[in-house]
């Protein structure tokens, strides 16, 4: 969220993007940018806080913090891309590589032999709009509802398992432990 938006943003969305730390200027938002492609910050990830939208309101003093991100969290950052903002390269280290290493994730991260097979596949060129029906956390909101993605999520594989394919998540099945530490 604070690779997304700016102080600027409460106007319109208040307290759905109410999170600790807080939103900050559009100077802050940059800086953060500017970290994560110099190798300043290792991770890009999300603290997905699925607050029901009943919880989000009552002002800045009773609004929950958090917000619904982990949905939106690689189209997010595969506009970003589209932007220049980052490259391709650059998400795949911060979103993939850079978690595994840094927690010694055993056979996670990256696409090799003997490696568990997690994958999403996604199509660029596919614009979509972000609208409520779509938001598959349990809150059924997201403070990018209305905004349209050019990339789509076609499918996700945990463990060679396809998990989600075509707007459809499968239910049954259950990932694997991690093992840390080789």
């Amino acid at each position: 969220a604070h690779l997304l938006f700016t102080l600027s943003d409460y106007r319109t969305l208040g307290t759905r993007i109410k999170c600790n730390p807080a939103i900050k200027k559009q100077a802050d938002r940059d800086a953060l940018r500017a970290a994560v492609d110099s190798g300043l910050i290792d991770v890009i990830a999300t603290d997905h806080a699925p607050h029901l939208l009943s919880e989000k309101e009552g002002g800045a003093s009773k609004a929950m913090s958090g917000m619904p991100m982990i949905q939106f969290s690689l189209v997010s950052m595969l506009q970003l891309v589209d932007e220049g903002v980052f490259t391709l390269e650059t998400i795949v280290e911060k979103m993939c590589h850079a978690p595994a290493q840094i927690y010694r994730i055993n056979e996670r991260g990256y696409i090799r032999e003997g490696y568990r097979a997690d994958l999403v596949l996604v199509r660029p060129d596919a614009p979509w709009e972000v609208t409520a029906d779509k938001v598959l956390s349990k809150c059924g909101w997201s403070p990018l509802e209305g905004h349209t993605f050019n990339w789509k999520v076609e499918r996700t594989f945990a463990n060679g398992h396809p998990v989600y394919s075509d707007g459809m998540v499968d239910d049954a099945y259950r990932g694997e432990e991690l093992r840390f530490g080789e």
